[in-house]
């Protein structure tokens, strides 16, 4: 009766199934959801083959959704407490900004940053009244450095970093910490999502976006396994101490943000472009 408890978004797959599994092994409820729970299988059979199928309750989210967020609400009302929350819930919307349209960037912004905010925002009030617990979101590298063809996820993975860093501060004195996570380049990961992009053979853009998905791919073999994410997802929420406001995972990330936080700009960009390039 006395167990913790953890809210977690986007569990049907890639980080947010592994991250539900790992949070459930550590003893913590689960409330893992998804937009579709049509695509829950894959979940339970993880959760099953774990033996922690009941410690995993399943709920529908669209944290895009206002009407589903209110709905959810019940959900909430019944916890005892709510000890962690995870916004994991995301997605990818590649393409150069010239052929992009406003509305794709909307798309990417209401999952990736008003839904992080709506959910928190609902979640929030319970969190106070208990003094404690800790938010994690889910950022990305994307969100410390940009990245071509994919500037909407970029501006949503910067916006977030930038909204948490003021969230964090807001929350100290209710003793409610927040926490980004900021992945590389991961399996299931949102570089993916250049597979899907379609660009016209006369755009402008079309020798760009040949060799971006050459970089990516010859890249892949780097690629970190997401298990690494999610059993840093669990290890979060029991640390004794104060958690770090930033934590980089994966091949490469500390040494490009390092290179960062050095190198005047303009040395950066002929670095990244002269490898995109050449």
């Amino acid at each position: 009766m006395n167990k913790k408890s953890a809210i977690i978004t986007g569990a049907s797959s890639g980080f947010g199934l592994l991250s539900a599994i790992n949070l459930a092994k550590s003893g913590f409820h689960v409330v893992a959801t998804m937009r579709n729970l049509s695509k829950d299988q894959q979940l339970i059979e993880k959760a099953k083959e774990d033996n922690v199928i009941d410690l995993i309750q399943v709920e529908e989210l669209d944290v895009s959704s206002p009407q589903s967020i209110a709905r959810f609400q019940t959900v909430l009302s019944e916890m005892r407490s709510i000890d962690v929350l995870v916004n994991n819930a995301g997605l990818a919307v590649g393409g150069f900004c010239e052929e992009l349209s406003l509305e794709e960037y909307r798309t990417q912004f209401e999952t990736n940053v008003f839904g992080v905010i709506a959910l928190t925002q609902a979640v929030l009030p319970y969190m106070r009244e208990q003094r404690s617990g800790r938010i994690i979101n889910m950022s990305s590298i994307s969100g410390r450095i940009g990245f071509p063809g994919l500037s909407p996820y970029t501006a949503s993975k910067h916006a977030l970093e930038g909204f948490s860093e003021s969230l964090r501060l807001e929350l100290k004195p209710f003793s409610i910490d927040v926490v980004l996570i900021e992945p590389g380049s991961y399996q299931t990961n949102i570089w993916a999502s250049m597979d899907q992009v379609r660009i016209a053979e006369d755009s402008p853009y079309h020798f760009y976006m040949e060799k971006l998905k050459s970089e990516i791919e010859t890249g892949k073999q780097n690629h970190g396994h997401p298990e690494d994410v999610a059993r840093l997802v669990a290890q979060v929420p029991r640390q004794t101490i104060t958690p770090d406001l930033r934590y980089p995972i994966g091949t490469g990330v500390k040494s490009n943000l390092l290179f960062k936080s050095l190198l005047p700009w303009k040395k950066l960009e002929s670095i990244i472009l002269k490898k995109l390039l050449r």
